[in-house]
């Protein structure tokens, strides 16, 4: 028995609600002398999971069970790609949460009402570390989903209590209901990679319609090292020259076509008038799935219309359909954004209203470390493969909602008034700019001389590895330890990393900058090889990661964390635990499309930067 997909979960007596495990489904017949436990599509699970199988044959009946095979992380929750590879890791635990009933002693079961069936299955299952009965809720399914999104689960099961089970059949008596949208797709290809990038750019998605393969988008994001190379290496065998769509695709690189054969799942914010995928996200490959069944049927589409309460733009071209500027208010303030749809990143279709949705969605996050910053306006008004520009002083009449602060600047012998990020209003203003990165000082207006933390740049030549910049920034973190020093990382969003110490305005920037020059002279000590202190890109090799202290000096920005960086994949500037930076780790796996996902799971681990600050003279006493 198959569910259908719906938008939001309800509360209704005559209805219960499971948990929906991210894992595979899973038949089970347990017989006499046999215990056999399969997919959907016929997939021997018996073989893949054995320890399943052997709790299986503690059931003392005959009976044929229903049910979903899900592997724990260290955090105790299903996680899909320890499944797919559980024969690498044969000691995280796994378990066969069990649903339904199908048969018993011979008996067919699939005509009792869905609540008999499960008052059967209950006494059935033993008590024990793998297989489980999945319990339910009746009536309360909008608590229910809300307390999954809280522990970050998949979402939830919506069923009748009344319902008889449907064999293979998909029922409106059974729902989903998701905490995001995710749908499978086949893989019809790949395109060349780019960059420090490995393996291949992006997947090319398809859809099964009458009997032909219908083109639904592409994703690049996802991924990390070892599932680059992982999917990489599932797609060789398959490789063959002609495109399997009937129709051209167009896309921005060379693409190695391939027997559609493998399913994958993707996560995605929406899906166009036309069939597209919007920020498609891979999630896992399904092994369990076959391209018969992948189709949009169930895929909710947005219809090709303008917004509401929407002004129209007079700049189109004839023929074409008219663009609408977009109008968000935020209190008192209004902030216009216009051309919306103007394509901001070409290779993931992401466009200027995407850029300034993602902001809004991370404003509580990345506002505390704008506020009361002066901003250097990094400026790319036609994205990122057109011309872009630093901007300090403000052009004309700024809006009322947005304030500004008169700085006197020594170099220029001139007083430049600079915007300061206060409020959500001014984020979106600043977008609407064309900035996609977010720049702000390392002090505040009221302490302008005295920055909150110290940062050093790991900034890689062209030949060096992230390997390398990985080596170099756990060496940072071990001599600031050494100093007794708390320290923050983040990716740069770039090639680089950033490392951060609190300094709580207690000291100047000379004094912050000779510290940091320290550290990087200790590192540099311990990492010839690789590492310089020389600035001069003209006088330092190309095969040296350059340790960047004088960031560390009034007046010097560096993209935020959390901010976007106008980079191909949208990646995002992302804060680090300590133990994440290890060998596998790529700054391409934090983008537009995973960022906020992942700091509610996480929340904001780099929130000490804005602490009290580190004893200076102390760590300076600890690395005598």
């Amino acid at each position: 028995m198959l569910a259908k997909e719906t938008d939001k979960a309800f509360d209704d007596k005559d209805w219960l609600f499971e948990i929906k495990w991210d894992g595979y489904r899973a038949v089970s017949e347990i017989r006499k002398k046999v215990v056999l436990l399969y997919s959907r599509n016929g997939l021997n699970f018996r073989e893949k999971y054995p320890v399943v199988g052997e709790q299986l044959k503690k059931i003392n009946v005959e009976a044929v069970l229903d049910g979903e095979i899900v592997v724990l992380n260290d955090e105790g929750k299903p996680d899909f790609q320890l499944l797919q590879h559980y024969s690498e890791n044969p000691d995280k635990p796994i378990q066969y949460y069990v649903f339904d009933l199908l048969e018993l002693n011979g008996h067919d079961t699939t005509g009792l009402k869905l609540t008999e069936r499960k008052e059967l299955l209950k006494k059935l299952i033993p008590e024990n570390e793998v297989i489980k009965y999945s319990d339910h809720i009746v009536e309360n399914g909008k608590s229910f989903f809300e307390v999954s999104k809280e522990k970050n689960l998949e979402g939830i099961m919506a069923k009748k209590m009344d319902s008889k089970y449907y064999p293979g059949k998909r029922s409106s008596d059974w729902l989903k209901i998701k905490s995001h949208k995710t749908a499978e797709a086949i893989i019809a290809g790949y395109t060349a990679p780019s960059g420090a990038r490995k393996y291949f750019g992006a997947l090319i998605l398809a859809s099964k319609e009458k009997n032909k393969l219908e083109y639904i988008g592409h994703t690049g994001t996802g991924f990390n090292y070892e599932t680059l190379k992982e999917m990489y290496e599932r797609l060789q065998p398959l490789i063959q020259e002609e495109s399997p769509f009937d129709k051209k695709i167009k896309t921005n690189s060379p693409v190695t076509w391939v027997k559609p054969k493998l399913v994958c799942e993707i996560k995605y914010s929406e899906v166009t008038a036309d069939g597209k995928f919007r920020h498609p996200v891979f999630l896992h490959l399904r092994d369990d799935k076959t391209i018969k069944e992948i189709n949009m049927e169930n895929i909710k589409k947005v219809p090709a219309a303008k917004e509401p309460n929407a002004k129209s733009s007079s700049s189109t071209k004839k023929g074409e359909e008219k663009e609408t500027d977009k109008i968000y208010t935020f209190g008192k303030a209004k902030v216009t954004i216009t051309h919306p749809h103007k394509i901001y990143f070409p290779e993931e279709n992401i466009t200027k209203g995407d850029v300034v949705d993602y902001y809004i969605s991370m404003a509580e996050y990345i506002l505390p470390y704008l506020k009361g910053r002066p901003e250097s306006l990094l400026r790319n008004p036609n994205g990122i493969k057109g011309e872009s520009f630093f901007q300090k002083e403000t052009a004309g009449e700024i809006p009322a909602y947005v304030k500004s602060k008169k700085i006197h600047s020594e170099s220029n012998n001139k007083e430049i008034n600079y915007i300061v990020c206060d409020n959500l209003a001014t984020l979106v203003y600043l977008n609407n700019l064309g900035c996609i990165e977010m720049n702000p000082w390392h002090s505040t207006v009221q302490s302008l001389d005295k920055p909150d933390y110290l940062m050093i740049d790991i900034d890689p030549s062209k030949e060096n590895t992230f390997e390398q910049v990985i080596q170099v920034a756990l060496t940072v973190k071990k001599v600031l330890d050494n100093a007794g020093a708390e320290s923050f990382c983040k990716t740069s969003g770039a090639t680089g990393m950033h490392v951060y110490v609190p300094t709580g305005k207690k000291y100047s920037f000379e004094q912050v900058k000779d510290f940091a020059y320290l550290v990087c002279m200790l590192v540099h000590e311990e990492l010839k090889d690789f590492t310089t202190l020389e600035r001069s890109l003209s006088k330092r090799s190309s095969k040296h990661i350059y340790l960047d202290y004088l960031q560390n000096s009034r007046g010097q920005t560096i993209a935020s964390v959390y901010s976007l960086r106008p980079k191909p994949g949208a990646t995002v500037s992302t804060p680090l635990l300590w133990k994440e930076v290890k060998k596998g780790l790529s700054p391409k796996d934090f983008t537009i499309h995973n960022s906020l996902e992942r700091v509610k799971k996480m929340g904001d681990i780099f929130k000490g930067i804005l602490g009290k600050g580190i004893d200076l003279r102390k760590c300076l006493k600890n690395l005598e």
